[in-house]
């Protein structure tokens, strides 16, 4: 493992620090199971950070803090809760840095709902019936009808769901993945609970919160 690391420059643990957030320690790991393939080193330190929040997603987010993200000289606002587990993390630079990262996606992507759980049954039954009528419309088989519309639903909630949305920034990372890393590297649970969005001279404003994390927070 010594050879191994005195391989890996050290140009490139900080290339991939700057990357992905991950600690300086993380990086060299990665980069040494990469063999000091960066982009297979970053794809290593995405899983990690997804297993990370995955352990930590049950412990309770009451902390956190609500930012502001104005656009467009004006025209479109957003406000959004982002939770965490302590005041301290809350008000490092990290957690602030993605709370307005967060909050100026949503004002580019202009999300409905925080996780694809929280979609209405009204707007899942909706989208599934568009996509079916233009399976039939296409001459797809009917009894096949039903896949394909299950099988269109995940281009759905990536449109429509902010956590499942390609980052604005940063396209090859979700919103989810972009979180899972700020986790990995704060060592606590982080989560959106809601958000709003207003565009002016826009009716239809969207206002969306987390079902399961306002009732364990009650």
């Amino acid at each position: 493992m010594t050879t191994v690391s005195a391989k890996i420059d050290a140009s490139l643990v900080k290339e991939l620090r700057e990357k992905s957030g991950a600690p300086m320690g993380d990086c060299l790991k990665a980069l040494q199971e990469s063999n000091g393939d960066i982009e297979a080193a970053f794809v290593v330190l995405r899983k990690r950070g997804m297993a990370s929040a995955q352990k930590k997603a049950s412990r309770s987010t009451n902390e956190g803090a609500v930012g502001t993200y104005i656009h467009a000289g004006g025209k479109i606002g957003v406000l959004l809760e982002l939770n965490c587990e302590s005041d301290f993390v809350a008000r490092t630079d990290d957690f602030q840095d993605l709370l307005k990262d967060i909050a100026m996606h949503i004002a580019a992507s202009d999300p409905r709902y925080v996780r694809p759980e929280d979609v209405t049954p009204e707007d899942l039954e909706r989208e599934k019936e568009i996509y079916k009528a233009q399976a039939l419309a296409s001459g797809k088989p009917a009894n096949i009808v039903e896949k394909i519309a299950e099988g269109k639903m995940a281009k759905f909630y990536e449109e429509v769901c902010l956590l499942d949305q390609p980052f604005i920034k940063e396209q090859s990372i979700s919103i989810k993945e972009l979180i899972a890393q700020k986790v990995g590297k704060l060592g606590e649970n982080i989560t959106v609970r809601r958000f709003a969005r207003f565009k002016v001279g826009d009716p239809n404003w969207t206002v969306a919160s987390t079902k399961v994390v306002e009732s364990a927070a009650e």
